[in-house]
């Protein structure tokens, strides 16, 4: 498709993380791969979910601290459209705005990363290990009581730093982002889903831009991935119906196996690990939303409201 877009500079919305810039000039790379006459500048964007490190992100309102700032600079259109963190993206969308492409999913696990200890189990009992993620603190905790976690906030390399120090023992991150920036060296060891399902969208970037700019809706959904974009908005639909944020401790991934199936897993726990609520759906890609409505009624009927109403806000 040709686009008239030539005399049109594009602003992609971006958090100014190292990480944040890396993938919004990620996407850039792709759109000029495919239309090399286009005019693509950045804009990177301080969010409020940057400004309050010090707090734990679920008192500070959530993860959709992350993406305020970059929709309000779509909406007032300073930005064409913006790049996220599949992950950070909240439930809903502010009026205006829409949800357009899912690249190609990168590495969707969790990994441990010690200077100390070469894997989970090597830990000794006691040892402190660093998440600010309900998420992981909860399947952590289920696989290892034994273990201490203390709340851990910043861009890759502050949390590198703090682990350094020896505050930690140990901290959880992201693979996709470690691998995003270079830093696969200093992965101990890739969690595994029976211990460490992955966060709705986790490894998934998401493009978002104005509902009317019909121009750039056509420009993104070229680097929308179809297996990525089912999975992810199969997560995403889980996490809707059970109200999932930071405050909630779920745990959602869907991935496609063999013969065009896909598998949905999601789990819900109480912080300490103890109590969990669990359910596994397969099926046709085709039919991946209705799984997500049966995956989410599973853990309703087995009693996910009263659990999520038993986390502490």
């Amino acid at each position: 498709m040709q686009y008239h877009m030539r005399s049109r500079i594009l602003r992609i919305a971006t958090r100014q993380s190292p990480l944040a810039l890396w993938q919004a000039n990620h996407v850039r790379d792709l759109l000029l791969k495919k239309h090399p006459n286009l005019q693509i500048e950045l804009l990177p964007m301080s969010t409020s979910g940057d400004k309050f490190l010090r707090d734990k992100l679920q008192a500070i309102g959530g993860k959709g601290l992350f993406v305020k700032e970059l929709e309000e600079a779509l909406l007032d259109k300073r930005a064409d459209f913006a790049v996220h963190s599949s992950k950070d993206m909240p439930a809903e969308f502010p009026e205006g705005l829409e949800l357009v492409a899912i690249c190609k999913r990168d590495n969707p696990f969790d990994v441990f990363v010690s200077f100390q200890y070469p894997n989970l189990q090597a830990l000794p009992a006691q040892a402190v290990v660093g998440t600010s993620s309900l998420r992981r603190q909860s399947q952590l905790l289920a696989y290892r009581p034994d273990l201490g976690v203390k709340s851990l906030r910043g861009n890759i390399h502050t949390r590198l730093e703090k682990l350094k120090t020896g505050e930690y023992q140990a901290i959880i991150l992201a693979a996709a982002g470690l691998e995003r920036m270079g830093f696969t060296d200093i992965i101990s060891e890739q969690l595994s889903e029976q211990i460490m399902l992955p966060a709705c969208g986790q490894g998934a970037l998401a493009l978002e831009c104005r509902n009317d700019d019909q121009e750039i809706r056509e420009l993104l959904a070229e680097l929308n991935d179809p297996i990525s974009s089912i999975c992810v908005n199969a997560e995403r639909r889980v996490n809707a119906l059970l109200g999932g944020n930071c405050h909630v401790p779920l745990a959602v991934f869907c991935t496609p196996t063999e013969g065009n199936q896909l598998s949905l897993r999601a789990k819900i726990l109480t912080l300490d690990g103890a109590q969990l609520i669990q359910s596994m759906q397969l099926g046709p890609l085709e039919q991946a939303l209705s799984m997500a409505d049966h995956c989410a009624q599973s853990l309703l009927s087995q009693g996910a409201a009263s659990l999520l109403a038993s986390v502490p806000k």
